[in-house]
């Protein structure tokens, strides 16, 4: 988890202790949006195939959104009185997960890979949305908002992904690696 830093002031109405830890969840999910949208720009500009266009033009207004999760995210931790850390270093420094494994590759694989990613970042927003209910709302509210969209850009990936009984063809997958094969058939 993200460290936390001094709290300047919070809002009324919310204790230190609360405010703290709200940051800390704020800071974790600022980090994977800003991890998670530059790595769809890496596979906006590194698929190839088939079915080049249809993914590359998939995936930027993914990019835009995510964006913006990022500045909503940062925007409510300086509300409460912190300081949002937006640097590559901070990322790589406090993330939890490893970075992103694809290089040049195929719709199919890349799609495949970021099953897992959309995975691992809805899991943790999912975990902050149960701990926000208790300590702010508000926040709280930003975390569903947000999910609610990266739930449906996950469909958008796993529709690539699905035979027409429902099957995922990264089904048992547990890296990035091994999601890109099986999304490949190989």
């Amino acid at each position: 988890m993200a460290t936390t830093s001094k709290l300047h002031y919070t809002v009324p109405g919310m204790s230190a202790k609360d405010a703290k830890r709200t940051v800390a969840l704020l800071q974790d999910r600022l980090h994977a949006c800003n991890d998670l949208h530059l790595t769809l720009k890496h596979v906006h500009w590194n698929v190839v195939g088939p079915h080049f266009i249809a993914v590359h033009e998939m995936i930027d207004p993914q990019v835009e959104a995510v964006r913006g999760f990022a500045d909503d995210l940062a925007e409510r931790i300086a509300t409460l009185g912190g300081s949002p850390m937006g640097t590559p270093g901070a990322i790589v420094k406090e993330r939890s997960w490893d970075e992103y494994s694809i290089g040049r590759a195929t719709t199919q694989e890349h799609l495949g890979a970021l099953d897992l990613v959309y995975q691992g970042v809805i899991a943790s927003y999912r975990e902050g949305i149960g701990e926000l209910g208790e300590l702010d709302p508000i926040t709280e509210d930003i975390f569903i908002s947000q999910t609610e969209q990266l739930e449906l850009f996950h469909w958008f990936i796993r529709a690539h992904l699905e035979d027409k009984g429902g099957n995922l063809s990264t089904a048992g997958a547990e890296t990035e690696v091994a999601a890109a094969k099986a999304a490949a058939g190989s």
